[in-house]
């Protein structure tokens, strides 16, 4: 059976799963990446994963992957198919494509930003289906967004396309890691919505999960936290759909699982704030955590697409 491999690289662990040419998953796989080992081993150990599951296709299908694709965190050259910079990770400009391809046994590998490959797969399969552009925001420990433009991701003239969580919202606000103030990602993403109830609530252990928790059973402390969160997500929102005029606002993430605890005050805060704009639908995401591993196969599949035979 003809197949492919998809990864999805992560700050902690991997997914990986073999992938059938109508999208159905034939195995599915999580391992750690060892970041406390460095980059080298990082690495080392996508391949090795990569390789197994070569070696399980062959058994399973009788045949090895035809292509494969690999979706990482951090900057993402991915005509070149390099992964440029992971803080998290702790790379620098690793030839991730030549390498896997070299370790599979020369097959063709498709190489995908993480959010952007998670977009994709909300766009076509998931959340999105249907809708010729969508704007994926996925809200974790920051937030980034993948712009959907008819069945496919716009990575920008430098990849860099979609760094909602860099608009700044609040002028003068927390500072954030990419040297501005008042970033998006400092006042809305589950790592500051855990900050802010950690302190509110005089909890150190407190986060985002248990803030949602408060929130609906009422208590005002939280709802004030938790206001203020959303509030400056629906002015980073506004600012991203008067630039691109989505018709879907896919929002996934770890806030997203609070489920109507977001989505109720997300949208009539939106709503609130738009003037001319065409009011998009605002829906969570489908797929869940596994949007990236998902994504990684379409582009593998992408990728055999695209070739010239011979």
């Amino acid at each position: 059976m003809k197949h492919v491999i998809a990864l999805d690289v992560g700050g902690t662990g991997m997914k990986a799963a073999l992938v059938a040419e109508d999208g159905s998953l034939l195995h599915e796989a999580r391992r750690a990446t060892g970041r406390d080992r460095g980059p080298d081993a990082v690495v080392e150990s996508i391949l090795e994963f990569a390789a197994e599951l070569r070696d399980l296709g062959v058994r399973r299908c009788g045949e090895a992957a035809s292509a494969a694709g690999v979706a990482v965190p951090g900057i993402v050259d991915a005509e070149n198919g390099i992964a440029v910079y992971a803080a998290n990770l702790g790379w620098r400009d690793v030839p991730m494509r030549t390498l896997l391809s070299d370790r599979l046994g020369g097959i063709p590998v498709a190489l995908g930003h993480d959010v952007r490959t998670g977009g994709l797969a909300e766009g076509r399969i998931g959340a999105g289906r249907g809708a010729d552009r969508f704007l994926f925001v996925p809200l974790g420990t920051g937030i980034a967004g993948a712009i959907g433009i008819a069945g496919r991701i716009e990575a920008g003239a430098h990849g860099y396309a979609g760094e909602i969580g860099h608009i700044v919202v609040r002028p003068g606000g927390p500072a954030c890691g990419c040297g501005q103030h008042g970033c998006l990602e400092t006042l809305a993403s589950a790592s500051a919505v855990t900050r802010a109830w950690a302190a509110a609530s005089g909890d150190p252990e407190a986060d985002a999960a248990d803030c949602a928790k408060a929130v609906a059973s009422g208590d005002p402390r939280a709802r004030e936290v938790w206001l203020a969160a959303v509030g400056a997500l629906a002015d980073g929102l506004v600012t991203a759909l008067t630039l691109l005029d989505p018709r879907t606002l896919i929002i996934g993430g770890g806030l997203a699982e609070a489920g109507e605890t977001l989505f109720a005050p997300l949208r009539a805060a939106v709503e609130e704030r738009v003037t001319f704009q065409r009011l998009p639908e605002i829906v969570p995401a489908a797929l869940g955590d596994t949007a990236g591993c998902l994504g990684a196969g379409l582009l593998a599949w992408d990728l055999l697409a695209t070739e010239v035979p011979a």
